[in-house]
């Protein structure tokens, strides 16, 4: 190990309440140290530097698609193939890129320049198909794209093109300052009123602004739509312990990809609103966990944050009131469960993202065994607005019970497929009016990111997008990730690889997902091969049933529902798929 990186790590453990905290990151940073791979050695290091069990170190590994033990080339390049990726012609690029290597996926170039992999969501589902080359995104990938940057790489130079994608919005607050070119400077969110919520916030007290953010009606913003407020007031009374507050920014659920435009457009807003939140909760440390593909946009977060601490609105004394607040932005390693929150508490303290049994929940023993508040990265996005224009005003935003602005993150089969923002209660109709109209004629929607029901074009015809209405849909509003399908596209194909990405995430720690979810998946595979039979599909509907509600965390529920959707809607391209005679029983 190098004896820069190995101080690095030292500095980073000495911050945590125990070293195997520090483990995720001190993987991440030997790997990128050692050109993309840990070696046996390399984790005996850190086993040894953290004081960590080797046992625990390759545990760790083992769990993490991004933490490579075997080599990969200079260049790695990983396309993202999920729903909305194959939507826009991913498989057609995959196809052309094997055949301008002269390799398959999961192989490397003779060599070793070249490291081709197929992966799942890579929260680019708007600006898709896209192509991860070691940390760095190239997003709207064409084939003529790709072939100008081969070029480049041979030549050894990695081009940074940036990527625009369609947005719009109608509230105008969390997407404000969306297109400024200062957007994440500090200094542009101050000259537009940033941290005045601050500012107000540290003359009340914690408790009238918990009951602030209870009156405006805000519902976490990451998929349950559980009340922010009533979720802070969890938090045990008389505790000694810590108070943490822990930002999930993993957006790995297929279909979304609306947190990243706050992150990577406006840090400063999440910043202000974790700084007001974990002044309410009583925290003194904030964690940002965001999913480690966005290593570019963690880099945008790490500058914010030490522009924050600068001007005093982070720190031990913000704002010169002797309250203290501060941030950390923690990257994953690859792992959709990590979204799920008790899964991210176990990747922040450096361990497998296994879900925790609960009770416990977390507001009573979460990070290092202390209270602590989980918290979307839009959810928080909205406490500024809360506190500077009040409860009230938030609350006449929406419909009632369904308050506030909320992003929609549109991809598939429309015209302008991207980001918009519009009040809860907004008709489906009117964002994918805002999203160019859809291409051809309308056959699904999936409007709530993958793990909802798929909708039929009759039912979402006049479909209100807030929780309570997608509820009475039978479907949920989810992540807000919509993802449109017109009459090309074939629900067979569409269900294998909903439960192909399953199969593929689940962290196997229970047997009806890990198991149930591969059985799904090979019974799928048979009838998409036309070799099934309608004892599979029944199989299928069975096993669905039988898992939802049964799983240690909602992962059952998340393909069980889609998949027995998708068969009830459209059982008829099912049956079409069989083998003659198959149907009779």
């Amino acid at each position: 190990m190098k004896p820069d990186v190995r101080a690095q790590i030292l500095d980073l453990a000495a911050t945590y309440p125990t070293p195997q905290a520090a483990l995720l990151s001190a993987l991440q940073m030997v790997q990128e140290a050692e050109g993309g791979r840990l070696t046996t050695e390399d984790l005996s290091d850190v086993a040894r530097l953290l004081d960590v069990p080797l046992g625990t170190v390759y545990a760790t590994v083992s769990y993490y698609t991004m933490l490579n033990l075997e080599p990969v080339g200079k260049y790695h390049l990983q396309l993202d193939t999920n729903i909305s990726a194959k939507l826009v012609g991913a498989l057609d690029l995959l196809a052309h890129i094997e055949q301008a290597l002269g390799i398959s996926a999961g192989e490397t170039t003779p060599d070793g320049l070249f490291t081709l992999s197929t992966v799942e969501d890579l929260g680019a589902c708007g600006t898709c198909p896209v192509l991860q080359v070691n940390d760095r995104y190239y997003e709207k990938m064409t084939a003529e794209r790709f072939d100008e940057l081969l070029t480049s790489l041979k030549q050894g130079v990695m081009p940074d093109w940036k990527t625009e994608g369609n947005w719009g919005t109608e509230c105008n607050i969390l997407l404000a300052r969306r297109g400024k070119p200062d957007s994440t400077a500090l200094a542009g969110y101050v000259a537009d009123g940033g941290y005045q919520a601050l500012e107000k916030a540290l003359t009340l007290s914690p408790a009238e602004i918990v009951q602030m953010v209870k009156d405006s009606g805000l519902r976490g913003r990451g998929g349950a739509g559980f009340p922010a407020g009533v979720k802070w007031s969890f938090l045990p009374k008389g505790s000694t312990k810590p108070v943490y507050l822990v930002c999930n920014a993993d957006e790995g659920e297929p279909g979304t990809f609306k947190d990243r435009q706050i992150m990577e457009f406006d840090p400063h807003l999440l910043l202000e609103g974790m700084a007001v939140s974990g002044y309410a909760v009583g925290a003194k440390q904030g964690y940002i966990y965001i999913r480690g593909e966005f290593a570019w946009i963690a880099d945008i977060l790490e500058r914010a944050v030490a522009e924050a601490r600068e001007a005093g609105k982070l720190g031990n004394n913000i704002l010169g009131r002797g309250v203290e607040f501060d941030v950390r932005v923690v990257r994953g390693a690859g792992a959709y469960v990590c979204g799920e929150e008790t899964a991210l508490i176990e990747s922040l303290e450096g361990k497998r993202g296994n879900p925790r049994l609960r009770p416990p929940y977390p507001a009573a023993s979460g990070v290092f065994g202390c209270p602590t508040i989980v918290n979307n990265v839009e959810t928080l996005a909205c406490v500024p607005y809360i506190v500077l224009e009040g409860a009230e005003a938030f609350s006449q935003i929406g419909t009632p019970n369904n308050t506030g602005p909320k992003l929609f993150g549109v991809s598939g089969h429309v015209n302008k497929p991207g980001v918009y923002e519009f009040p809860l209660g907004v008709p489906l109709a009117k964002i994918l009016e805002a999203a160019g109209g859809v291409v051809g004629n309308l056959k699904a929607v999936i409007v709530g990111g993958l793990s909802t029901q798929i909708l039929t074009a009759d039912e979402c015809r006049d479909l209100t997008m807030d929780y309570d209405t997608c509820a009475e849909y039978g479907t949920g509003l989810g992540s807000g990730g919509i993802i449109v399908m017109n009459d090309t596209v074939e629900i067979p194909e569409i269900a294998l690889r909903t439960i192909e990405f399953y199969a593929h995430e689940s962290c196997g720690q229970c047997t009806p997902c890990r198991q149930g979810s591969t059985t799904i998946k090979q019974m799928l595979k048979r009838v998409v091969d036309g070799k099934g039979s309608s004892e599979d599909l029944e199989n299928v509907l069975q096993l669905c049933k039988t898992i939802m509600g049964n799983t240690l965390c909602p992962m059952g529920d998340a393909f069980s529902m889609p998949i027995e959707a998708m068969l009830l809607k459209y059982r008829a391209e099912f049956d079409s798929l069989l083998p003659d005679g198959s149907l009779v029983r």
